[in-house]
């Protein structure tokens, strides 16, 4: 039987032994199977943007991946740790705290098992008093098995109701009478441009198109920090530097960018729900 890959993300950095600890314990489970790393990079305890990386890359993956997603703030405490199966045949082993949330919104969950940590978790001297690094010893270890085809996903743990997982608040984008708002959900943060939650058939519907000048004004919290017009183009080459733009980026949302520049930094703006863009004609 073909063994299903591995795909790692966690907010751990490469700073520290962690990460090296976690595919340590997988390769002693089974040395054939294949690490690959999507990020280690996830801000510090930040759920939601686990949850949103999940989403942007896993549907581009075989069908049948393991992926491994430990962003756990609430580690050694009740919250359960699962594996989830989606509706497209993928695999997340992670805490439930809100890390499965653009998942279950987007493709949907199948089923969802809580671990069973009396068969699926790894038992040695030198970590049994240990609460702390569940990435390691539950998520790690579990998922190599499953991944390995040691255990099947019904042998993870019980089902519980896909109804009790828990999610983060998903908003929706808003059409108004001479455009559209909505809000920047997430940011890449080596280039600083902002990623909204405005897909692009609805942007479109709201009457844009590449080419256009729109006047973008963005609040934070209700204040008003930036408004300007500026220009909708679909590749970066098509501005001038440092110019800020409008472009639809690789999940075909809504972005904004200043071109070799960092539009976060350089103009002092943020993702979040605190965080609303309007674009009017």
């Amino acid at each position: 039987m073909e063994k299903a890959l591995l795909v790692f993300q966690t907010d751990f950095t490469y700073k520290e032994g962690a990460v090296a600890a976690m595919y340590g314990v997988v390769k002693s489970v089974d040395r054939q199977l294949e690490i690959i790393d999507a990020t280690h990079e996830i801000p510090q305890y930040d759920t939601w943007s686990a949850s949103y990386r999940l989403h942007q890359y896993m549907r581009f993956w075989p069908k049948g991946t393991v992926f491994v997603s430990v962003v756990d703030p609430g580690v050694g405490t009740a919250r359960r740790a699962c594996v989830a199966l989606s509706n497209d045949g993928y695999y997340i082993v992670t805490p439930d705290n809100g890390t499965l949330t653009h998942i279950k919104n987007g493709v949907g969950i199948k089923e969802v098992r809580v671990i069973d940590e009396t068969v699926n978790r790894l038992v040695r001297d030198d970590n049994k008093h240990v609460s702390i690094f569940h990435g390691r010893d539950l998520f790690g270890y579990c998922a190599a098995r499953l991944a390995s085809g040691i255990i099947s996903f019904e042998e993870v743990g019980k089902t519980y109701p896909i109804e009790e997982i828990i999610e983060h608040p998903i908003i929706k984008p808003q059409t108004i009478s001479n455009g559209i708002e909505g809000i920047f959900e997430i940011n890449d943060p080596n280039f600083g441009n902002l990623w909204t939650n405005i897909p692009l058939d609805l942007f479109e519907k709201a009457g844009f198109h590449h080419g256009d000048r729109i006047r973008t004004v963005i609040f934070f919290k209700d204040k008003k920090i930036f408004d300007e017009v500026i220009p909708y183009f679909s590749s970066f080459g098509m501005a001038e530097n440092h110019q800020v733009m409008i472009y639809n980026n690789e999940l075909n949302h809504i972005a904004l960018a200043e071109t070799v520049g960092n539009l976060c930094q350089n103009y002092g703006l943020g993702y979040g729900a605190d965080y609303k863009v309007r674009f009017t004609n």
